[in-house]
């Protein structure tokens, strides 16, 4: 089970990347890992949840705008990002947030 994102109180930023992918792998397993892992050691990251059905979802949370910028100028990044639209997606969307609000609840055992 993928765990859900340990965020701080708000205000802070969300990143909604909402993806259909192609057939073939080509690679895409190794770099989505290494994409999680190299965001993680950005400064300003908050934390990642991700889903894939029909629709792939990926939701990374952020402490500011300008923690989000650098992180799309990222050099291992881009080439990702240049990777995913020769190689992994037909078609995806990416929106920025501000989160003012959030609550959830917790089973404790």
């Amino acid at each position: 089970m993928t765990e859900i994102a340990k965020t701080p109180k708000p205000p802070y930023y969300a990143v909604i990347f909402t993806s259909h992918r192609t057939e073939e792998d080509n690679g895409y397993g190794k770099m989505a890992t290494r994409m999680v892992e190299l965001a993680a050691q950005q400064a300003g990251f908050l934390g990642v949840e991700s889903a894939r059905e029909s629709v792939g979802i990926t939701v990374s949370y952020w402490v500011d705008l300008e923690s989000i910028k650098a992180w799309k100028e990222n050099a291992e990044h881009i080439i990702a990002q240049e990777q995913g639209k020769k190689l992994w997606y037909s078609e995806y969307k990416t929106r920025i947030a501000k989160v003012e609000r959030d609550y959830g609840w917790e089973k404790t055992p």
